[in-house]
């Protein structure tokens, strides 16, 4: 309990402006709850060590997740455990800032999107460090923000591998959830995603990829738009484009589309 409530109102007297992680809203609950949430969060995390499984944490090695600490927690669980604390912005800080892989996960899970702050995506967006928190991040959270079209078009161009990596993401979690959008919510991103083909980092190509597949998959025009995309991507002068080329199509062209 003392180390992560230390370090909480350590931020506390420094960083709870107005201005500063959270709006207006919640900057008037913060002292009220705050105190009590750290302690709910110290009970938490205690939860979560009861469940760490070491061969999980091994298991997820091979995946590329390495991040410095890990309880090997499977989603579903931090789901059944989102649902059980329900939201609580300030508790979600709490657990974020404890450093704790899974417990940045069940974070993500548990926000107000009503209180989230620009300043504090800024924040945890900066903070990744590993792609399956990065994922989770954007699909519980960022991709639900008014404005995430216009993050993810700011962030996939951001030279932090990770940051990039969300930009994409959000692209791709838009066009699985955001049934309401508009197809040029979506053909915007097709420039980019030609402009990121040729990136060669593991985390970026991936999410370059993965959004380009499911932007076609939403409907008969973004997949013929997606195709033509691909096919340019393909006469790139470049092995990493030519593979994602080559992989998109696969998808593109399994079943066709409905309008």
């Amino acid at each position: 309990m003392g180390s992560l409530v230390r370090q909480i109102d350590a931020e506390a007297s420094q960083s709870y402006e107005p201005q500063a992680w959270y709006t207006i809203e919640i900057y008037d609950r913060f002292y009220e709850e705050s105190r009590s949430a750290l302690l709910t969060a110290d009970q938490i995390i205690a939860d979560l060590k009861q469940h760490a499984n070491a061969q999980a944490v091994e298991g997820m090695a091979r995946f590329g997740i390495r991040p410095a600490q890990a309880l090997g927690i499977s989603i579903p669980t931090l789901r059944k455990m989102a649902k059980e604390i329900g939201r609580n912005q300030v508790l979600a800080v709490a657990l974020w800032v404890s450093g704790i892989h899974e417990a940045r996960i069940l974070a993500s899970m548990i926000t107000e999107l009503q209180l989230v702050s620009a300043e504090l995506m800024e924040e945890w967006v900066n903070d990744f460090d590993v792609w399956d928190v990065c994922d989770q991040v954007c699909g519980n959270l960022f991709e639900k923000t008014p404005d995430a079209c216009q993050k993810a078009t700011e962030r996939c161009q951001q030279e932090k591998e990770f940051v990039s990596r969300a930009g994409f993401v959000m692209m791709a979690e838009l066009a699985v959830h955001d049934k309401q959008a508009q197809d040029g919510a979506f053909v915007q991103f097709f420039p980019l995603i030609k402009r990121y083909a040729d990136d060669e980092r593991k985390f970026v190509k991936k999410a370059v990829n993965w959004a380009l597949r499911q932007i076609g998959k939403c409907n008969g025009h973004l997949r013929a738009l997606a195709l033509k995309c691909t096919y340019e991507i393909h006469g790139m002068d470049s092995k990493t484009a030519r593979w994602m080329a080559r992989d998109a199509l696969k998808a593109l062209q399994a079943k066709e589309i409905k309008n």
